[in-house]
């Protein structure tokens, strides 16, 4: 009677211990459904995040796009008027040096005008050159910049002015001291900027000459 009751209670015991194991098997279980079903729904908007950031992205560089077709196949008579003026300012400093030394050196027209010229040239890069250089890009590519924005405003202004100055009569043998040699000069400057105005926004609207200088701005 004595091992019955002995085996009674080693049989309850046991089918606790197996009902508690089981509870422990049944709770981790759902333990780890629940840590995988919130891993999943963790991991699902991914790619929506990724759709979002994509659209996000695409978004943005069409907008980069029409802001820059807008400034380029848009150009205004002030952009041009602003464009001009920048290289008027630097072709004026680089041809009243050259004259001013060529006179005072007595050379004859040619080498004077030749010198002016020149120095019309490499003031009026300059002028764009710096401005590229400070917003951080390298002297190279920054040549380039100024090569490609000013070579032709420079240019025809510089065949107008001298044009002018050369059918002026008497303006190529003047001296600095007298009113024709300055009012040939200047007047040349301001016929040459009527006329590249409108080359200048001819060429800014179709994204050529200064208009590669407006994304260093």
């Amino acid at each position: 009677m004595g091992m019955t009751v002995m085996d009674h209670s080693t049989h309850h015991s046991g089918a606790a211990h197996d009902h508690t194991a089981h509870d422990r098997t049944t709770r981790d279980r759902t333990t780890h459904d629940r840590a995988t079903h919130d891993h999943a729904t963790h991991d699902g908007p991914t790619p929506d995040h990724a759709t979002h950031d994509q659209t996000t992205h695409d978004q943005a560089t069409h907008d980069h796009a029409a802001h820059t077709a807008g400034h380029t196949h848009g150009a205004t008579w002030g952009t041009a008027v602003k464009a001009t003026l920048h290289c008027l300012t630097g072709c004026a400093i680089g041809e009243i040096l050259g004259m001013v030394i060529g006179t005072a050196l007595l050379w004859d027209n040619v080498p004077t005008m030749a010198l002016a010229i020149t120095l019309a040239f490499i003031f009026g890069y300059s002028f764009t050159l710096f401005a590229v250089v400070r917003a951080g890009v390298s002297l190279k590519a920054a040549i380039k910049v100024a090569l490609a924005a000013d070579t032709v405003s420079i240019a025809v202004m510089e065949l107008v002015d001298n044009a002018i100055i050369a059918l002026t009569p008497g303006a190529m043998d003047a001296h600095l001291s007298d009113g024709l040699f300055w009012s040939a000069l200047l007047g040349g400057f301001a016929v040459a900027f009527v006329i590249t105005t409108p080359v200048n926004k001819w060429m800014i609207g179709r994204g050529k000459g200064h208009a590669v200088v407006h994304a260093y701005h």
